[in-house]
């Protein structure tokens, strides 16, 4: 039989309701955050929970197909706000800052969920490791920015190293400021954006763009 390269029909109706499941998983952590049980997305989803482990395994593959879901809608807004235009570096660099704290603080309950998973508690469940699970998570974060301060800054000779040591240091200064201010919410959004854009600035004040790439 012949397929396309969408798979055969069996194989979009998995997809699809992989989807609605991970949609109903979303529903669940917008209302539970850390908190949230397979038990509650099962039945949120109207399906048992032995269907549940059917598609995800466990918590941990549940998690790991929510967290690859909401980085994918998070770098993608992040390449927009670099990719938008600007008439200076530093407007790009406090946009991106921007989108990234906008994005936490919009849903702090699905942060918290891919950065504080619960450990089981009473929910009966057996807990999971955060950082197994949140590290390879912020680990992309830092390789996908790298990708992008490459393209767009002339670092001269080892700048893809130093490309990656920047993304993954700016990608760990956002998620540790923002998780303490999505805590203590010490100062308003843009005066955080503000205080980090200074801590960045330095060097990349004085690098130039790429003569072969799109400006940063």
């Amino acid at each position: 039989m012949e397929t396309t390269q969408q798979g055969t029909p069996q194989q979009r109706s998995t997809e699809r309701r992989r989807r609605e499941l991970l949609e109903a998983a979303d529903r669940v952590v917008l209302r539970d955050g850390p908190g949230a049980s397979m038990n509650a997305i099962a039945a949120e989803a109207g399906i048992t929970k032995p269907i549940l482990y059917r598609h995800f395994g466990d918590k941990g593959g549940l998690y790991a197909a929510l967290a690859q879901r909401h980085t994918d809608a998070l770098l993608a807004s992040l390449r927009a706000a670099l990719d938008a235009p600007a008439e200076q570096r530093r407007e790009r660099v406090e946009r991106t800052l921007e989108t990234y704290l906008t994005a936490i603080e919009a849903r702090p309950q699905v942060y918290r969920f891919l950065m504080h998973p619960a450990d089981g508690g009473s929910s009966g469940e057996p807990g999971f490791d955060v950082g197994r699970h949140s590290a390879p998570l912020l680990r992309r974060m830092g390789e996908e920015l790298a990708q992008v301060i490459e393209e767009r800054v002339d670092l001269g000779p080892g700048g893809r190293q130093l490309s990656r040591a920047w993304g993954h240091g700016i990608v760990g200064m956002m998620h540790a400021a923002g998780d303490w201010w999505l805590s203590e919410r010490p100062c308003p959004r843009e005066e955080l954006v503000r205080s980090l854009a200074d801590l960045l600035w330095g060097r990349l004040a004085d690098a130039g763009d790429r003569a072969d790439g799109p400006a940063f």
